[in-house]
């Protein structure tokens, strides 16, 4: 009959039935299991009481409590019960004996127990034994092997006296069903092996799956020595950390506890990603340093600045352009256009939170309340202050910092001032970044560039902490005398805010308001015991000033106050009234007279004007001519440009000679020295061309210069005035040295309008465009032409202003 020919009897049994969960029963095994349930316990005493075979059946779904037809499989087994031991509670212990297989047809009765109408269903070679094919004795071979590996692999569950059972049979169905109900598998594996009928085939089956179970077991093997080693490992570790942390507790240090305050630390503070588990790592490191090694030291520090950096708090902004105008208004007195400006970046943050990348450099001579704006700024707007001193910074590690592996490294200055603040978009005052330097140690400025730039400054790393921080929601503000000294790259980075010289008038104001009360504060005086009259304020300022800003003015008014709280504390009086009569009783004699400036014309000497970083000042040429061989000799500490610009006036007036009223051969019989007044000061620029030009005509001439009159502008070989820069200060100077009358060019009339309206108003301004303009307004009286040129001598009128001038000679 061919093997694959079942047999199957046509005689229909009907008897008590149990369904199984989990576990599967094969022919002629043996098993013992336990019955809960009430309808199976019955169904056990049913067979067992009336001595009829049972049918043990799996059930496909385990969680099923009754199962009905659909939830059973087709092939079971017909079984006879052997024993049965009662447990605790409802539950008996049952053994059964497998005796063939049987198809389930259906459930007849399902109360109070399952009853069940199967069929025999068997191979015909089912159980003879013994087998001749050469593929049985193949698969019975290879069965022998797996299940010897199996038993070394898994000895709790196989043992060597169930591998002597199956080497004893030759039976390839009974091997088959022996290890399957031996070994450990799935539910539907096990089904599987059950529902088939051939011998031959259900042992390759279940070699199937015994070679796959071997696999599994092996890999299970392989994690759990590798598990195993890392115990050991962890358990050597463990026991090195108990004996370090007692030899810590010996020495009265506690290592285990800073190592999880910093774990607990990293993990509380929601950092980025990226910082957590780097941070997390550094402590790793630190846990292993030996007690006392300094790279613990290093690790510690560095860990300790890392958790102070605000990575994620951030302070509310108040972008309001109303309480911003309070704040200003209240701080600063004057300063309108510059307050206008900073109220639009404040109108812009209102309007547009997120925006970024708008840096301010406020510019202006010192004591013009630069410092004090940028700290108004940070109050309107809510954010945190911390300003930063670039004078004098010329490592480029100042900036980024030094890595952490370098004797005493710290951060740089940009992360210290964040740190410092305690939020990530505070408001980073950048102090005197015009005097920044350079040396073999790097150029700080070139660091800046990244700092100052919103498209980069979103990754900043700094060398010590060498992490992304986040810089873009930090608001810049730099300060600066002159943005002269600014590399380029760093200026164009920036917007400027330039901060023009204070008038008298706003001086006074300032030192009502401000200046008077707070020094009044300092020396613990009230206001009933010092009053100070506008007159003597205004005397202070002509008389023991002369700067662009108000520190001075702020220094006077202190030294008036300690004189004051002297004369008070000693008894001298119980009030002290300060007016411009006394004011000499309390702050000594007067140090200026700008009133005796200029007011004598003197020839050869011409009252220029120069704009330096503390403002505009009146810079005085002297011109003296001597018998000689032609030279011109410059002193006064000047620089090459004014050195070119006396060389260019020199010129101009030799091809003018004649007109200008001057011999000829000056130049080869007459010796002239320029000289500026402070030698000891450096002197450079081109504007003092005009100035050396009229000095120089002067002397030669011998007319008197305007004593009243002050001029800037810069003069080429052909006599033209070209524009300068400095206006607004120059003019104040020429207003604060008792100047009438400024000759400008003409291309700077268009600046008038930035000089402050009192100023406007106390001078004259004269615009000229060539050289023979400012001659015929600086001079007492107009040059006259030689007489071998033009039949006698002849003054000329300049048509711009009415005033005697020279003929411009045509190109």
């Amino acid at each position: 009959m061919p093997e694959e020919e079942k047999i199957v009897t046509n005689e229909k049994q009907t008897m008590p039935a149990l369904a199984l969960r989990g576990l599967t029963i094969y022919p002629q095994m043996m098993v013992h299991f336990d019955v809960g349930r009430e309808a199976s316990v019955k169904a056990i005493e049913e067979a067992m009481s009336s001595n009829s075979p049972i049918f043990l059946v799996a059930q496909k779904d385990l969680r099923v409590e009754t199962p009905d037809r659909g939830q059973l499989f087709d092939i079971g087994t017909v079984s006879t019960v052997r024993q049965i031991l009662r447990l605790p509670g409802k539950t008996i212990r049952v053994m059964v004996e497998g005796e063939y297989r049987a198809r389930l047809l259906d459930l007849v009765q399902s109360e109070p127990y399952l009853a069940a109408q199967v069929e025999r269903v068997e191979h015909p070679h089912a159980y003879e034994g013994k087998t001749n094919s050469l593929r049985a004795e193949a698969a019975i071979r290879q069965a022998y092997e797996l299940f010897d590996r199996y038993c070394e692999l898994a000895p709790k569950s196989a043992s060597a006296e169930m591998l002597m059972n199956i080497m004893a049979s030759e039976d390839p169905g009974y091997i088959a069903d022996f290890i399957a109900q031996n070994v450990s598998m799935r539910v539907l594996d096990k089904q599987a092996i059950l529902d088939e009928l051939r011998p031959v085939q259900r042992l390759n089956k279940i070699n199937r799956l015994l070679h796959r179970e071997v696999e599994v077991l092996e890999m299970e093997q392989n994690i759990q020595r590798r598990v195993q080693e890392n115990m050991t490992q962890n358990q050597k570790d463990a026991f090195l950390r108990e004996q370090v942390r007692v030899i810590q507790e010996e020495l009265g240090e506690d290592g285990d506890n800073e190592i999880a305050a910093y774990r607990r630390q990293i993990m509380e503070a929601k950092l980025p990603e990226e910082v957590t588990n780097k941070l997390l790592k550094e402590v790793g490191h630190l846990e292993k340093q030996p007690f006392g090694s300094a790279e613990a030291s290093v690790l510690r520090n560095y860990l300790d600045v890392c958790l102070e950096l605000p990575w994620t708090k951030t302070s509310k902004e108040r972008a309001s352009v109303s309480a911003a105008r309070k704040v200003l208004d209240a701080d600063h007195y004057g300063l309108e256009k510059v307050k206008e400006r900073i109220l639009e970046f404040v109108a812009v943050k209102q309007l547009a939170p997120d925006l970024k990348g708008q840096i301010l450099c406020l510019v202006g001579p010192p004591g013009v309340g630069k410092t004090s704006i940028a700290m108004s700024v940070a109050r309107a707007l809510n954010r945190k202050l911390a300003r930063i001193s670039l004078g004098g910074v010329h490592d480029e590690a100042d900036i980024r910092g030094h890595r952490k592996t370098y004797v005493g490294a710290m951060p740089g200055r940009i992360i210290n001032a964040v740190r410092q603040a305690g939020t990530r978009n505070p408001l980073l005052l950048l102090d005197e970044i015009d005097k920044l330097g350079s040396d073999l140690r790097g150029d700080p400025s070139a660091a800046l560039l990244e700092v100052l730039d919103s498209e980069q400054n979103s990754t900043f790393r700094d060398h010590f902490v060498e992490l992304p921080f986040d810089l873009s929601e930090v608001l810049f503000i730099t300060t600066a005398n002159t943005t002269s000294t600014i590399p380029k790259p760093l200026l164009d980075r920036m917007e400027v805010i330039e901060l023009p010289s204070y008038t008298d008038e706003e001086k006074l104001q300032i030192a009502k308001t401000h200046l008077l009360p707070k020094q009044r504060k300092r020396h613990g005086l009230r206001k009933s015991q010092v009053k100070c009259t506008d007159d003597a304020i205004r005397e202070i300022i002509v008389a023991y000033t002369r700067e662009s800003g108000v520190r001075v003015l702020e220094r006077e008014l202190g030294a008036l106050c300690r004189k004051a709280a002297m004369g008070i504390v000693s008894g001298e009086y119980k009030q002290a009234s300060v007016t411009g009569d006394n004011l000499e009783h309390f702050l000594g004699p007067r140090k200026f007279h700008p009133e005796k400036n200029g007011l004598e014309s003197q020839v050869g000497l011409v009252n220029g004007l120069a704009w330096t970083a503390v403002g505009g000042t009146l810079l005085e040429a002297e011109a003296n001519v001597v018998p000689g061989s032609g030279k011109v000799e410059l002193t006064g500490n000047l620089g090459n440009v004014m050195k070119e610009s006396a060389r260019a006036a020199f010129t101009y007036i030799r091809s003018r000679a004649v007109q200008l009223g001057v011999e000829p051969n000056f130049y080869k019989e007459k010796d002239i020295h320029v000289h500026f007044p402070e030698g000891a000061v450096p002197k450079d620029g081109p504007s003092a061309g005009v100035t050396i030009t009229t000095a120089m005509v002067s002397a030669l001439t011998g007319i008197p210069v305007r004593g009243d009159v002050a001029m800037t502008g810069e003069v080429t070989l052909r006599g033209r005035v070209l524009p300068i820069g400095g206006l607004r200060e120059k003019s104040m100077a020429a207003l604060r040295n008792g100047i009438h009358t400024v000759i400008i060019p003409q291309d700077n009339e268009t600046d008038l309008e930035e000089i402050d309206p009192t100023v406007r108003a106390a001078l004259q301004f004269i615009p000229v465009s060539h050289v023979d303009q400012v001659l015929a307004n600086a001079l007492e009286r107009p040059p006259l032409a030689q007489p071998e040129q033009t039949g006698g001598p002849v003054p000329v009128m300049a048509p711009e202003t009415g005033a005697p001038h020279a003929t411009i000679p045509q190109a």
